[in-house]
């Protein structure tokens, strides 16, 4: 029997650093609801068994309503972070009849400029891999360290430069077999580290994921000033 595919989107973050009044998932960009991005993109997706929005339990922002026509499923059994909503999230896929041999596909609901094309991308290249990956982009921008503590740190002095040779910024979908991201997160937290992503965990276990070219498209929105780039970029062409 082949292996299937499963998308999680983990959506129980609170999103403070965005300045939004509510959770950023569900604020509107262009027009739309933010998480609606991801959905559809994968809804476009028709080879995907199922597709899993994980929410904190106490959520009084959702609205199925907004979603309406795309397909998916809620659960509300998000944890304190990411790493705790996406192993629960895992748990409740099961209840999907996802197996341990079936690929899983997290992805932030607050990268909205994901598209079908780049998740058969990702697809494509990790199928028959024995590991898996994620998307992920080359770092161009040179980089800079300052002093953890101290004033150099408090008035944001630079320190040294940062080699960027082979460094690459991490992105979502990360793909990942099931039991294996299952044991990688629980083995990671046995050990007491709360891992920030899916690659991480896996490379706790010893495994090395494969980098799958990502795109700027693909961005992240965290701060206030990113909410007027989605929106240009996701809105109508003028």
């Amino acid at each position: 029997m082949s292996s299937r595919l499963f998308a999680l989107i983990p959506c129980a973050g609170t999103g403070s650093r965005s300045g939004a009044p509510m959770p950023k998932q569900y604020q509107t960009v262009a027009g739309r609801p933010m998480l609606s991005y991801t959905l559809a993109a994968f809804d476009a997706c028709s080879e995907f068994s199922q597709t899993l929005v994980v929410l904190a339990p106490d959520d009084t922002h959702f609205d199925a309503r907004r979603f309406a026509g795309l397909r998916f499923a809620v659960k509300r059994c998000g944890g304190a972070s990411r790493q705790a909503s996406v192993f629960n999230g895992l748990n409740a896929l099961i209840e999907f009849g996802a197996k341990d041999g079936d690929w899983v596909l997290v992805h932030d609901a607050a990268r909205p400029g994901i598209t079908a094309q780049m998740i058969r991308t990702l697809v494509g290249e990790l199928k028959d891999d024995a590991v898996g990956g994620i998307l992920a982009l080359p770092v161009a921008d040179t980089l800079k360290r300052i002093e953890p503590e101290g004033d150099a740190h408090l008035e944001g002095r630079i320190a040294r430069t940062e080699p960027r040779d082979g460094l690459w910024q991490a992105q979502t979908p990360q793909m990942f077999r099931l039991g294996m991201l299952r044991d990688a997160i629980a083995r990671a937290r046995q050990d007491g580290h709360d891992l920030t992503d899916e690659a991480s965990a896996i490379e706790w276990l010893g495994h090395a994921p494969r980098l799958v070219q990502g795109s700027l498209r693909n961005f992240k929105v965290t701060y206030p000033e990113d909410f007027a780039l989605a929106t240009a970029m996701l809105g109508p062409t003028p």
